[in-house]
């Protein structure tokens, strides 16, 4: 069943609570398409007038901010051995390369790779845990955050809710290219970081020394 075709059969507080909490596993550290259940739910809102466009922004805002909080207090707590493990157990999505990839935003934009990461969207994963394990203080994590999530989250549901009113009829018809679009942009951004991380791990293994032979 098609994402939006399913939502159009949950009730509106539970589409509020659903965006809400998958946006917030999303930006704690957990792999899941916060944008693209955003984009769909936007989309239905503007279709159906018994969700509120106001309070589905509101929602997401507070996931992702919640959430990216969450992740904060954890990778503080954890440290590089939480990364450790996360790669250990998702390598696909925490391999010594996308935390370098990561890492270098950090030292590079500081507070900002918090709010700027929030439009990636594998780094959206990264952004709470590893400023919370690079121990960035956090009233400049908290502001990029709260501005961050609210820019996007906010902005992401006005913009699509919008379009949708515009051109209602022809969304009605052709809706699935708004999660078509979000996909593409997914991976897009996916793919860019994934090159990112590749040249960032092979910079690493280059820049290790050589093993030792036993006996010298």
């Amino acid at each position: 069943m098609h994402v939006q075709e399913w939502l159009e059969t949950v009730p509106p507080l539970a589409i509020y609570l659903l965006v809400g909490l998958v946006i917030g596993l999303e930006s704690l550290g957990i792999p899941l398409p916060g944008e693209i259940i955003l984009v769909s739910s936007a989309l239905l809102a503007s279709q159906h007038g018994e969700i509120d466009p106001f309070v589905l922004g509101a929602c997401a805002s507070a996931g992702a901010v919640i959430g990216d909080s969450i992740g904060y207090a954890i990778g503080r707590r954890g440290g590089r051995p939480l990364l450790a493990w996360l790669g250990a157990k998702f390598p696909r999505h925490f391999s010594e390369g996308h935390i370098a990839t990561a890492e270098r935003s950090f030292q590079k934009w500081g507070m900002w790779a918090v709010f700027f990461g929030r439009f990636v969207a594998l780094l959206r994963i990264f952004a709470g845990p590893l400023a919370g394990v690079l121990h960035m203080p956090y009233w400049k994590f908290l502001t990029a955050n709260v501005l961050g999530g609210i820019v996007w989250a906010g902005g992401t549901t006005a913009v699509i809710y919008y379009v949708g009113v515009v051109a209602e009829s022809w969304l009605k018809r052709f809706s699935w290219l708004g999660l078509v679009a979000a996909v593409l942009i997914g991976l897009a951004s996916l793919l860019i970081v994934k090159r990112k991380a590749a040249k960032a791990q092979t910079a690493h293994q280059e820049a290790e020394p050589a093993p030792v032979p036993a006996g010298d």
